[in-house]
C-alpha cells in the first residue's frame, strides 16, 4: 500500500483553494470533484456511486437535525460530523456486512451505511436500546473514553481470526488517540499477532482544542503503524472515493490476500500470503464544534476553515457523479428528499421510544451493589408513589 497515491502532486495553483495539494496522500477526486489525471476510479457500479452519494446527503442532513435537536432540548450533547462524512460513508461501503465496525463517536455515516438511524438516534436522547441496536448490526457501542476501545476491537479481531471467521474490524477513533497508552498496546498486540484490524485514525486537526502540531513530532499519525511492524497509508478523508479504494485494499489485505481483487495503489491484494493489520489517516476536517458544548472559535480563527469547504465531500460526490453522467437535477432532488424522509422518520421513531427509570441501574454490575441496590429500589418506590408524570421535565 502506498501513501503517495494519485493525486499526490497537483499544480500550484491548486495550492491556494486545496488545504491538501501538497500533501503526501492518496486521492482519487480533486477539489473540484473529478478524477485525478493519475487515479483509478473504483470499480462500482452506477448504483454503488450513488448509494455512497445518498449515505453522505442522508448523513449532513442527520447530522444538521440532530444539532438542531441538541439546540432545542430534545437529546443531548452532540458530537458533529460535517466535513467528516467522506471517510465514514466511504470505509463503510468497502466493508462486509458481516465486518464489525468499533465505533468512536463520530462516524455517524457507518450507522447510515448500515441502514440504522431510527434505531441508533434514541442514544443521543438517553436510550440504551439506540446502542444495543447498532450492536445488532455489526457496530460496535460508541466509545467516549478516547482509545479505550482498541484494545477490545483488537481483541474481537483475534477472536474472529481464532475462529476461522472471515471478518476484520475496522475501529475508529480521533487522531487525539494516539496520545493515549491503549493505542499503543492495541497496535503492538495487532502486530505481534497479526490481528485483522484497520485502525481508522480521523486526523481533523484538532483533538478538541489541541491541534495536530501539539498531539505529535511525528510527521504523519501513519508513519506510526511502522513501529508496530504494519503499514500505514495517509488518505483524503472528504475523498469518499478515495477513503473507499484505501479501506477495500486494508481489508483485502487484513483478510490475508482477500479475493486477489485490485488495490489502491494497483497492485495485487492477494500478494500478501499472511493478514496484517493496517493503519489508516483520514486527513480531514470537522467544519463545525467537537461537541454541541464546545465553542471552536475559542481556540481557532473560523477563516481557517474556510479553505477546507473546498473539499466538502457531498459537493465532490455530486460534482463526479453529474460529470460522469450519473446523476441530474432530478436524481440529486430525489435523494435530498429521501434523506429528509428517513431522517424525519428517525426523529420520529426515536421520539416514540418510552424512558424506563430502573434503565439507568442495568448493564453496569452483574450484580448490583448493596449501596446502588438501595438507590435504584427507592427511586421506583418513589415513581410508584407519584407517578412519572411528577418526575417529567415540562417542555
Amino acid at each position: 500500500m502506498d501513501e503517495n497515491g494519485a493525486g499526490a502532486g497537483t499544480s500550484a495553483s491548486d495550492s491556494a483553494t486545496d488545504p491538501l495539494a501538497d500533501e503526501d496522500l492518496y486521492r482519487v477526486l480533486g477539489a473540484d470533484g473529478g478524477p485525478l489525471p493519475d487515479a483509478t476510479v473504483p470499480d462500482l457500479s452506477d448504483e454503488g456511486f450513488r448509494a455512497i452519494y445518498r449515505d453522505l446527503v442522508t448523513t449532513r442532513r442527520f447530522d444538521e437535525r440532530a444539532v438542531s435537536l441538541q439546540r432545542q432540548g430534545r437529546i443531548g450533547t452532540y458530537a458533529p460530523c460535517a466535513g467528516q462524512e467522506g471517510s465514514a460513508v466511504g470505509s463503510t461501503h468497502a466493508l462486509a456486512d458481516r465486518d464489525l465496525i468499533s465505533y468512536q463517536y463520530r462516524e455517524h455515516g457507518a450507522v447510515v451505511v448500515r441502514d440504522l438511524l431510527a434505531e441508533y438516534l434514541p442514544y443521543w436522547m438517553g436510550h440504551e436500546s439506540g446502542t444495543e441496536a447498532i450492536a445488532d448490526g455489526n457496530v460496535f457501542p460508541l466509545n467516549i473514553g478516547i482509545a479505550a476501545h482498541l484494545p477490545h476491537a483488537v481483541g474481537a479481531a483475534w477472536a474472529f481470526d481464532y475462529r476461522d471467521e472471515d471478518r476484520v474490524v475496522a475501529a475508529h477513533f480521533g487522531d487525539g488517540a494516539t496520545s493515549e497508552g491503549d493505542f499503543h498496546e492495541a497496535m503492538n498486540f495487532a502486530g505481534v499477532f497479526d490481528t485483522p484490524t484497520l485502525f481508522c485514525c480521523h486526523n481533523n486537526g484538532w483533538a478538541i482544542s489541541v491541534p495536530e502540531s501539539r498531539q505529535t513530532a511525528s510527521d504523519t499519525f501513519a508513519q506510526k503503524a511502522t513501529a508496530y511492524g504494519f503499514d500505514g497509508v495517509r488518505v483524503d478523508g472528504m475523498d469518499p472515493l478515495a477513503s473507499y479504494a484505501v479501506t477495500k485494499e486494508a481489508a483485502e489485505r487484513a483478510r490475508g490476500g482477500g479475493d486477489g481483487g485490485g488495490s489502491a495503489d494497483g497492485a495485487d491484494a492477494s500478494d500478501e500470503a499472511d493478514p496484517r493489520p493496517v493503519l489508516i489517516e483520514f486527513v480531514e476536517y470537522r467544519f463545525g464544534a467537537h461537541t454541541t458544548a464546545d465553542d471552536p472559535t475559542a481556540y481557532r480563527d473560523p477563516d481557517d476553515v474556510d479553505p477546507w469547504r473546498a473539499l466538502d465531500p457531498l459537493d465532490r460526490m455530486e460534482a463526479f457523479l453529474r460529470e460522469t453522467g450519473r446523476i441530474d437535477d432530478e436524481g440529486v432532488a430525489a435523494i435530498r428528499d429521501e434523506a429528509d424522509d428517513l431522517v424525519a422518520d428517525a426523529i420520529g421513531f426515536a421520539e416514540s421510544v418510552e424512558a424506563d427509570p430502573s434503565d439507568m441501574f442495568d448493564h453496569a454490575y452483574a450484580e448490583l451493589p448493596p449501596e446502588v441496590r438501595r438507590q435504584r429500589d427507592e427511586l421506583l418506590a418513589a415513581v410508584e408513589e407519584h407517578g412519572e408524570e411528577a418526575f417529567r421535565r415540562e417542555e
